[in-house]
């Protein structure tokens, strides 16, 4: 039979990963091999009476199923393994003959990695096979079984090793959004204190993060970097050229949220909606990207190799984050689970009202992309990554009846009327500031109600709406 008639017959279990194994007369060594890799990803089941030759499947039957039931489950809660391992069981009768079924857990981050005899026997699962972690592997495991301690350990830096201008921009962004919080009272280093940004006159691994000059956040990560491409296609085999654009890399974690945000913008669509006189730039859609991006920085493993990294493609923008989330998202969305990576880097981001915590952070995305854009986000991941993924596909519009703004209907009537008018003629008669009319030009273009029809000189423009 093949893997779909198998699971046919063995319809009461929900199938999510298997490996089977003949198991005829003993438990096989390569048994305890699959129940390391499913505890250290995402768990599975493990069948006993079935062989497997290529695609096709035999069930061959066990011998003794109570013996080599109690063998198993034995060695499960034994000191085979360095954790106690508890499974649930099955038993069928498949042509006459018996068969065993064993679902193995994926265990918490805190138990991870989960070996037997020793270390060196650590497996994870690639596709359908065991595989033997690698030492980075493993180190990635330890990590996310300190899940939320990391980035609160001290470091050989002081006050004076953080940047006074990120600090400065800090805390003039919290006295405009929070002017009478507390912080405001106290000095610079005292509220860096009260964040837990410095702890007993030393700088925490997530302080220098935010707060660290160049050379500060080198010494603790030496390959520290946030990428953020953007890409002229779906992919880079579609694309003219791997990249159009690569940021430089910034100095710490502050001033990379502020220059990707504002790269970011431009590409999440945000239609007129007045706020008292002014255009509302908070709504749900780039709430929701906000929040993924912070989301990013607040929970990457940076001393994974892998790099955090946002890649805007011309049909969806991704977050790929190196470490794994602490539950499933199922699970997070559902009890608004939270458990941030790096606590100090998050308390940091949530005392300026950047981010929520994981559980209504991942609602705010959810919720805010498709009240504007037609898809869900999409969650996937592993045991040491996980990415989010946000298509561009926007909903069906209703008609709208909102008026344009006068500022703007102006620009549109000057634009009517002469095509090919200037920026700077539309600034002399509209008695704005050149670099105003080019802001207000670039959002009548992102609103879909103009578009540029030739070259910036020589060119014209043309009102769709």
């Amino acid at each position: 039979m093949n893997k779909k008639e198998l699971i046919e017959k063995l319809q009461d279990i929900e199938w999510q990963d298997f490996e089977v194994k003949e198991a005829k007369s003993e438990v096989p060594k390569s048994a305890w091999e699959t129940v390391s890799a499913f505890c250290n990803t995402a768990g599975g089941w493990l069948v006993f009476g079935v062989s497997k030759r290529g695609k096709d499947y035999t069930v061959v039957g066990v011998d003794s199923p109570e013996k080599i039931a109690q063998d198993f489950l034995t060695a499960l809660r034994g000191d085979k393994f360095n954790k106690k391992i508890r499974v649930e069981s099955k038993k069928y009768v498949l042509n006459g003959r018996k068969v065993l079924a064993f679902y193995i857990p994926s265990m918490y981050p805190k138990d991870k990695p989960v070996y037997f005899n020793s270390l060196l026997n650590t497996f994870i699962r690639t596709g359908s096979g065991d595989q033997r972690a690698t030492k980075e592997e493993i180190d990635a495991l330890y990590r996310n079984s300190s899940f939320d301690k990391k980035d609160e350990q001290a470091t050989e830096c002081h006050f004076e090793d953080l940047d006074t201008e990120t600090v400065s921009r800090y805390r003039t962004y919290l006295k405009t959004i929070e002017p009478s919080h507390r912080y405001n009272a106290v000095s610079a280093k005292k509220m860096l204190e009260l964040m837990q940004v410095i702890k007993d006159g030393k700088v925490t691994v997530g302080g220098v993060l935010i707060f660290g000059t160049s050379r500060a956040v080198n010494r603790v990560i030496s390959d520290f970097r946030v990428e953020y491409l953007e890409v002229a296609g779906t992919s880079y085999a579609d694309a003219p050229a791997r990249y159009e654009y690569r940021m430089p890399i910034q100095k710490n974690l502050y001033e990379y949220y502020f220059s990707i945000a504002e790269k970011l913008m431009k590409h999440v669509h945000v239609p007129f909606k007045l706020k008292g006189m002014s255009s509302d730039e908070n709504q749900s859609q780039v709430v929701a990207i906000r929040e993924a991006l912070v989301n990013l920085l607040m929970h990457t493993d940076y001393y994974s190799n892998a790099k955090p990294r946002i890649r805007v493609l011309s049909d969806r923008i991704e977050f790929f984050n190196p470490g794994a989330l602490p539950k499933d998202i199922k699970y997070i969305l559902k009890e608004e689970f939270s458990m941030p990576r790096n606590n100090v880097v998050a308390k940091v981001f949530r005392t300026i009202r950047l981010s929520e915590n994981i559980g209504s952070g991942f609602h705010k995305m959810f919720s805010g992309w498709t009240s504007y854009y037609a898809k869900k986000p999409v969650v996937e991941g592993d045991f040491d990554y996980y990415k989010i993924v946000f298509y561009l596909e926007r909903n069906v519009p209703e008609k709208s009846t909102r008026k344009v703004p006068e500022k703007y209907q102006k620009i549109l009537d000057e634009l009517i009327a002469k095509p090919d008018i200037s920026r700077n003629e539309l600034s002399k008669k509209l008695k704005e500031e050149p670099t105003t009319i080019q802001s207000m030009l670039r959002r009548l273009v992102k609103d879909g109600l103009i578009k540029r029809v030739g070259p910036d000189k020589g060119g014209s423009w043309k009102v769709l709406k």
